[in-house]
């Protein structure tokens, strides 16, 4: 069953203040590396840290040299360093893990083999409860809000998502923050390129809060949310192409016609 090419895979891992997390955060997902047989590469994006996060990175790539580091002099974002991590990757397909080691590598590598069939894997929280009642009920207003907006359907939009490293490039990004994995996810689904959902298991972090629902960042979840409203629905742009200069919505049925027959 393990006979098969290893996938690629580069891991982005956006950082911001992380002493207490980002050595499990990476040796965990090393392990999974190996468990799944991924010929992997993690690239930690420190952004801009200023307690001992790239100290602490620095000195795990001493001894192993399937880890980088990219360090930013000021807080960038989160979508503004995992776009810095893809335009560092060397690998075939590229996925976000955050830095505070709430997602589970383990889990989320056993689907990885999909790809063979599929352009995005799209994680949905099973284990919700995790999460207190007040953030349970943002996200599912939000997910209500994103899917009636742009006519999808998903659980899940701001999770460990997979993508063929080559559906990114010709992207012109625009959300920096937190809102930028439902810009990917919507703008590439609505262009035709074939996704599955499946469950993943999150962690409760050991140090820390999430950076996610402060009022900073809600605003510019907000701001990115109208800023895609007014790319979708004012500017009516089309599905992109990729660097063959193909439709991306018939190199997803083409994969589908291969695999999925």
């Amino acid at each position: 069953m393990n006979a098969a090419k290893p996938y690629g895979l580069s891991v982005v891992m956006p950082a911001l203040n992380e002493e207490k997390n980002i050595q499990d955060a990476v040796q965990s997902t090393l392990a999974a590396f190996d468990k799944h047989h991924v010929d992997g590469e993690v690239i930690v994006v420190n952004d801009g840290s200023t307690d001992n996060t790239k100290a602490i990175v620095e000195a795990i790539m001493k001894w192993n040299p399937r880890v980088r580091i990219v360090s930013h002099q000021r807080t960038m974002g989160i979508g503004y360093s995992f776009y810095d991590g893809i335009r560092q990757a060397l690998k075939e397909v590229v996925v976000m893990f955050p830095g505070d080691n709430e997602n589970n590598p383990d889990d989320a590598l056993a689907y990885i083999r999909l790809m063979d069939n599929v352009d995005i894997i799209v994680p949905f929280i099973h284990n919700i409860e995790i999460r207190n009642r007040a953030r349970r009920i943002i996200s599912a207003i939000y997910r209500f809000v994103i899917n009636v907006s742009f006519g999808i359907n998903l659980n899940y939009t701001n999770g460990t998502v997979f993508y063929r490293r080559a559906i990114l490039e010709n992207i012109d990004f625009q959300s920096l923050g937190f809102f930028f994995q439902t810009e990917l996810l919507v703008r590439l689904i609505r262009a035709g390129y074939l996704f599955a959902e499946v469950p993943n298991f999150l962690s409760k972090r050991s140090f820390g809060t999430s950076k996610a629902i402060t009022l900073k960042s809600l605003i510019r979840v907000m701001q990115g949310y109208l800023q895609l409203v007014y790319i979708i629905h004012v500017k009516r742009m089309g599905p992109y192409r990729d660097a063959s200069g193909l439709d991306s919505r018939s190199i997803s049925y083409e994969i589908y016609s291969v695999h999925g027959s």
